[in-house]
């Protein structure tokens, strides 16, 4: 089986007013994490807000020279529908903002939801332990996932908190019943996507390759 997470992190917290500024999907294989990601910054072209900068430590200066998102918006395509199945914690605030930003830019896709079947985090731990806290932090602390690397939200480390969430939190279950809807436009929707290769820099190398150490040293710690 082959699921994919996803988090996203944005100017605001109101998606008509604010755009995506990062986005990181990890893969989980067999139920296991695998080194197969798509993660990148966007440069969303307005102020990012105060408070989002002190939560997510990514400022304005920061983002300037990283690509708009109709630049990265066919690469994140493809990449997510090489799967059927999407994670997300508090799924519908992810989603409107995604399919907000493909409204803006006119794109083919109107709602991804249309084409996968997500499976929202966030749902499945209030079913689980209602009454209780149930945003990532809380859900790391109770299923003793360490969270050192998580000075600030970030979307590529906070997909890979949540795939191990979800891991554990379905870990009880003989058999997770996930119904996917056949994706029935896949290569037609492929053939329209026209690829762009953006070539990360050496500073954007440099921070990736630092991010995978620190999170496969979560990993071997387990």
């Amino acid at each position: 089986m082959k699921l994919l997470t996803l988090d996203i992190e944005t100017t605001g917290l109101n998606h008509n007013g604010n755009k995506i500024i990062e986005i990181g999907c990890i893969e989980i294989k067999d139920r296991k994490i695998t080194n197969n990601i798509f993660h990148t910054y966007i440069n969303p072209e307005i102020t990012i807000n105060e408070e989002i900068i002190k939560i997510t430590g990514i400022k304005n200066e920061f983002l300037k020279n990283k690509p708009k998102f109709k630049e990265i918006v066919d690469d994140f395509l493809k990449f997510i529908f090489e799967y059927k199945d999407i994670i997300i914690h508090n799924a519908d605030f992810d989603i409107n903002f995604i399919n907000t930003e493909l409204s803006r830019i006119n794109h083919n896709i109107k709602n991804i939801k249309e084409h996968f079947n997500i499976i929202d985090t966030l749902k499945i731990a209030r079913k689980k332990h209602p009454g209780k806290k149930n945003n990532l932090n809380a859900l790391c602390n109770r299923y003793s996932i360490k969270t050192e690397i998580r000075e600030y939200h970030g979307a590529l480390i906070d997909a890979k908190l949540l795939a191990e969430v979800f891991i554990k939190m379905t870990s009880s279950q003989t058999k997770i019943k996930i119904t996917s809807k056949e994706i029935t436009k896949k290569e037609e929707i492929n053939e329209k996507i026209d690829i762009k290769v953006i070539k990360a820099n050496k500073l954007e190398i440099i921070k990736h390759n630092k991010y995978m150490e620190q999170l496969k040293k979560i990993s071997d710690k387990k």
